[in-house]
C-alpha cells in the first residue's frame, strides 16, 4: 500500500459531474473518520463536463453533504499521482482508462449514467437512486481493512462490494 495511515481512492467517470463526482463525495466525507486510517478521495473524468451536475449537488446536499466548491477534473491532470484503488463507474471511463498505471489496484463498479433523463423528477430520483448505490457501496469498502490488504486481495474485495450491492 502506499500510505501507512491514509488510503487513496480516485473515481473515473467520463464527465466527472455525476456519479464520479457522488462516489468522491460519499469516500471523502465518511472516509475521513475512520479510526483505522482516513482514505482520502479524488475523481476526475475522461472528458470532463463544464460543472458538476445540478442533481448531484442537489442530492448530496439532501444528506448533509456540501459539495458547493468542486469542477469536473480531466484525468490527465492526476495521472502523476498514485492510488491505492481506481473505481471507474461508468464503462466509457472504463474503457478509456483500462489501466491506470498508478494504482495499486483498479475495480469497475458499472453504475447507469442519471444525467441522461430530461425530465425533472426523472433525473431526481435517478441521482437518488446513484447516491444510493454508491453510499452501499462506499460504506461496504470503508469497512474493510483497506490499509492491510494486498492489490489483489484489494481488487477482489472490491469487486464483491459491487456485486453484492448490485444484488
Amino acid at each position: 500500500m502506499l500510505h501507512v495511515n491514509e488510503f487513496r481512492v480516485l473515481v473515473l467517470c467520463t464527465g466527472n459531474s455525476a456519479r464520479s463526482q457522488i462516489g468522491e463525495a460519499l469516500i471523502a466525507t465518511r472516509g475521513a473518520h475512520r479510526a483505522s486510517g482516513t482514505v482520502v478521495a479524488q475523481s476526475a473524468g475522461t472528458h470532463p463536463a463544464a460543472r458538476v451536475n445540478p442533481f448531484a449537488m442537489e442530492v448530496l446536499a439532501a444528506y448533509g453533504i456540501e459539495w458547493g466548491s468542486v469542477a469536473p477534473k480531466v484525468v490527465d491532470a492526476l495521472a502523476q499521482e498514485s492510488f491505492d484503488l481506481v473505481i471507474t463507474v461508468c464503462d466509457s471511463a472504463r474503457e478509456a482508462c483500462p489501466i491506470f498505471p498508478r494504482a495499486a489496484a483498479q475495480v469497475h463498479w458499472g453504475l447507469p449514467d442519471p444525467a441522461n433523463h430530461s425530465e425533472r423528477a426523472a433525473a431526481r430520483a435517478a441521482f437518488e437512486s446513484t447516491y444510493q448505490a454508491l453510499s452501499r457501496r462506499v460504506d461496504a469498502l470503508l469497512a474493510l481493512p483497506l490499509t492491510s490488504m494486498s492489490p489483489s486481495a484489494l481488487r477482489d474485495a472490491a469487486r464483491h462490494v459491487h456485486d453484492d450491492a448490485s444484488a
